[in-house]
């Protein structure tokens, strides 16, 4: 199993991405990660492209509807050829609030139109790597258009993975059928996996004409952990509370609705219209927990997470990984990239 670490996701800083990515290949990390949340998230692995030689770099995730084909075409062939080969464009849709109200971009069939940003995406770099015309018509996306001044010219490197974020059947479907690989959102459990997300995965792949075989799914990430009682309790409280926002999102009630806890989403989304934060932490109990996270010392979560998702995942990242004893945290890694 790869094992993937973050940059960028709190305290960010551009000049200290090239060396965080340069520390997270030293550990042993397999990929290195940036997620867009208050800044972009390209810029760091340009340095970290720079600074390093073995580690993937990946996007967990850039907002796909916040952007064009065409940008994200360029962004990621230039990604892609300056690291040499190692970049992988992760995509998401994000909520209908953020893109209309934070981006100002227009929201319609958020699962046909991502399907359609990536084939455009796809039709860009063939024009570029292979000389195909550019002739992308779709209801959502249109490129027509390519001059000898706006072509780069064959990528030495071919064209980046592309993976695509979901919670729901229909985008987790696409994902399945037009990329390379699927990141699961952290509030994913093992049920809601294996019963919904494999499936809609397996029905894209066969829409394509492709089995799972070659397809990387990036596993579920929150985990409980600590060196002492009080770094467990705060590790606790910290992933309730994420686990809380998630579940007061009405896109993803339908893993709650599995469990049976489709109540819960109703209590607090109203909670967090109100800014009650810390109330909202408190209604995940320790059964919620330990359905969406791994509870435990870190020698236990290796054993655990591969019990959970060993034989379905690919790769793992995680959301808050313990740093405090950098020896036992290896320890995790190295158990989970042996097994």
């Amino acid at each position: 199993m790869k094992v993937d670490g973050g940059i960028g996701y709190s305290g960010f800083d551009l000049p200290n991405a090239a060396q965080s990515a340069r520390e997270l290949e030293e550990a042993g990390y397999s990929g290195v990660w940036t997620a867009e949340t208050s800044h972009d998230p390209f810029f760091p692995l340009l340095l970290a492209a720079e600074h390093t030689e073995t580690v993937e770099l990946g996007t967990s995730i850039a907002v796909a509807f916040a952007r064009n084909p065409m940008v994200l075409a360029n962004i990621g062939y230039d990604l892609q050829a300056y690291s040499k080969g190692r970049f992988v464009l992760g995509l998401g849709s994000q909520i209908k609030p953020h893109i209309t109200k934070r981006f100002s971009m227009p929201w319609t069939h958020p699962a046909a139109r991502m399907r359609e940003m990536v084939l455009a995406i796809r039709a860009i770099w063939a024009c570029w790597n292979q000389g195909e015309k550019l002739d992308f018509r779709g209801d959502f996306y249109t490129h027509t258009l390519m001059t000898p001044f706006f072509d780069p010219g064959r990528n030495p490197y071919g064209d980046p993975k592309i993976f695509l974020a979901g919670v729901g059947e229909k985008m987790t479907e696409v994902a399945g059928e037009v990329c390379d690989g699927f990141i699961c959102h952290g509030f994913t459990t093992e049920r809601y996996l294996r019963e919904v997300t494999i499936p809609a995965l397996e029905r894209g792949r066969a829409k394509a004409g492709k089995t799972m075989e070659g397809f990387e799914i990036v596993g579920p990430s929150f985990v409980v952990t600590g060196g002492d009682e009080k770094q467990m309790t705060e590790a606790a409280a910290g992933t309730r509370q994420q686990i809380a926002f998630y579940g007061s999102t009405p896109a993803y009630r339908p893993v709650l609705d599995l469990h049976g806890w489709g109540g819960l989403q109703d209590e607090l989304n109203t909670l967090s219209k109100q800014g009650r934060w810390v109330e909202m932490g408190n209604l995940v109990d320790e059964e919620i927990l330990n359905t969406f996270a791994v509870v435990g010392e870190p020698e236990q979560l290796a054993p655990e997470l591969h019990r959970r998702f060993g034989d379905v995942i690919q790769r793992i990242s995680f959301y808050a990984p313990y740093k405090s004893d950098p020896a036992r945290w290896r320890g995790v890694l190295d158990a989970l990239k042996s097994a």
